[in-house]
Parts: C-alpha cells; structure tokens; sequence
C-alpha cells in the first residue's frame, strides 16, 4: 500500500482510482477512512482521484503527539503528496472537516492549487454553524416516521439516531453507507483536529462550495461564510442533497466539478 515519505514521523497513507487529470481528495470526519466518499458520483470515469487519509485516520499511521493531527498540521500532507507526486500544481477537493485542512494548504501555498472544491464544508476557521437553521432544518422533517426518536435522542444516542437529519431522502439502505471501520478511532482526534489556528486571508484561486440544502449536520451556513471569505468562490446549494450529496445527487454533482475543473 502507499504512503508518503514523512521522515521520522507517521507516515500517510494515499490511494489511486480513476484515470485522467489528477484530483486529490481529503476526506472529513475529521479523521474518517477516505474510502468512505467511494467514486465520488462517477469523477473516476474522467479523472484520476488521489485519495489521501488524514494522520491518524484511515490507513495513515498515528502521530505520537496529538497535536500533530490539527488541520493546520495536516496541510503540510498535502504539499507532500504534491511533491511526491511531481505535480506543479494540484486541483484539490475535499469534504466537511477536511475542508478546513484544503483552505489552509491553499493559503499556504498559492501558486499550488489551481481549483479547489469544497464540499459542505464546515466553516473558514472552525464549525461556523447556525444552530437556528439547523433546528429549522430539522423541524422540516417533523412528518417523517423516524422523527420523533430522531429528535428526542440525547447523549450517545444522539448521534446515531440522528443519522436521518444528514440526509435529504432517508431509507434505511442509507444505513450501508456507514461502515464502523471508517469512523476514527481515537476518542481525543476531534479536539486535537479543531486546535488548530488558521492562517489568515483569503483562497486567491477559483473555489467551487458546494452545500446540501437538507443538511440537518450542520446546514448551509458554514458554506456561505465559506464562500463569502474567498474572492473567486461561487456557491451551489443542491437543493436534493444532504450532508453526502455525491450520494444523493450524483450526476448533478459529478457535472458541477467536471465543469468546473475543465
């Protein structure tokens, strides 16, 4: 299996799928399995996905010192997989959490990105979510059979059964696409991850963000403070999607960053 040259530290692990012009992929979680975003509605037809696992996630080894797993540490990842890659340049898509470890490498390295895609991504510098919109998001679904324990859930149960709000359609079948392998391991990864502190300023490159209009994880809000921080982004809210819109909407989402990265 690959992983990148990382010296005396953790080394990160990377897979290939697809052919074409080269997209790297960070997933979210923060710290989840890449392979939980799978062929991303069909990009591997027309491009090459670079899939990269963050420090302590997935395939990747785990650092012995939490710190090293802040999105800002883990920019440094991807301008190593750059170079190792041979790539002068890279076009970069990524998803929810992972979407802040994506605008930190772009800040960082300018004349590195040629496009950047974010997907329901979770803010500029941390979760900017607006807890009013969510509510109302969630409210929506009120006629639904699963609402009721949905809503209810507290604690540790919260999370589980609330699965239901990240979607814009629910069917049990979704159920398939949470694999417990992919979810991270280390119960002090989320804090470690968030502790970061962004660089200051915008993304100077084209920015495609996308959010789901049914996202009762974490709404809409955070893609458009996303989008209004960065000069050359445009916003699509798929008005059919959820949290995973490459799921719910594949051909729409496939065509969006098709058109964009051509």
């Amino acid at each position: 299996m690959p992983y990148l040259p990382a010296g005396d530290g953790p080394r990160p692990h990377y897979d290939e799928t697809g052919d074409g012009p080269p997209l790297l992929v960070l997933p979210g979680g923060p710290g989840m399995d890449v392979r939980y975003l799978g062929d991303l509605g069909g990009l591997p037809a027309t491009r090459r996905l670079i899939r990269l696992d963050a420090r302590g996630g997935g395939r990747s080894e785990t650092p012995g010192d939490p710190a090293a797993v802040s999105f800002t540490a883990q920019a440094a990842d991807v301008e190593t997989l750059r170079r190792h890659l041979g790539l002068d340049a890279v076009d970069l898509l990524a998803h929810s959490a992972g979407t802040l470890t994506a605008q930190e490498y772009a800040i960082r390295h300018p004349g590195r990105v040629r496009r950047l895609i974010l997907v329901t991504p979770i803010g500029r510098a941390g979760r900017d979510v607006d807890p009013a919109e969510v509510a109302a998001i969630r409210a929506g679904r009120s006629g639904e059979p699963w609402y009721p324990r949905a809503a209810a859930a507290r604690g540790p149960l919260a999370a589980a059964l609330g699965v239901p709000f990240h979607w814009h359609r629910w069917t049990p079948q979704r159920n398939r696409e949470y694999v417990r392998g992919h979810a991270n391991r280390h119960p002090w990864y989320r804090d470690a991850f968030y502790a970061g502190v962004a660089t200051p300023g915008p993304v100077p490159g084209p920015v495609l963000v996308l959010a789901g209009a049914s996202d009762g994880l974490i709404g809409t809000a955070p893609a458009r403070v996303v989008a209004a921080a960065h000069p050359h982004a445009r916003l699509e809210v798929m008005t059919e999607s959820g949290h995973r819109p490459w799921t719910e909407q594949p051909d729409f989402f496939r065509d969006l960053v098709t058109a964009f990265l051509d």
